[in-house]
């Protein structure tokens, strides 16, 4: 059973110049080190950290939010599987967000072009 949906779409150049101004205190605030080495191993990293921050909001807007639980931007973790395909970790508020909700797991899509990122998170429930 589908317990939330979550979308959301990000313009490239609004991430870019959030590193531009901020550097290392809105990317190690937003993203975890494994997203961090991901995407910046690809020829456009801007592209790929704004996919991440997409799918994130994405999986915040999924949750919906109860007001108690204020999910922290790391405790979600994009990933991708050895097929490429992406993969939402959840940790730490999240974690305990999810098993509270009875969610049994979250599913996330990717997608970008040079200026936007999209995604988005469907969760599952346990029943």
């Amino acid at each position: 059973m589908i317990e939330g949906f979550g979308v959301d779409i990000v313009e490239v150049t609004r991430v870019k110049a959030a590193v531009k101004k901020y550097g290392s205190r809105f990317l190690n605030k937003i993203y975890t080190k494994r997203e961090l080495d991901y995407c910046r191993s690809k020829s456009a990293p801007e592209q790929h950290l704004a996919a991440r921050f997409a799918a994130k909001e994405a999986v915040y807007k999924a949750f919906g939010g109860d007001g108690k639980i204020t999910i922290a931007w790391t405790d979600v973790e994009i990933i991708n599987e050895k097929n490429g395909k992406p993969k939402v970790i959840l940790k730490g508020s999240a974690k305990k967000l999810m098993d509270k909700r009875k969610i049994a797991k979250a599913v996330i899509s990717l997608s970008h072009t040079k200026n936007y990122a999209v995604g988005n998170c469907i969760l599952v429930g346990k029943g």
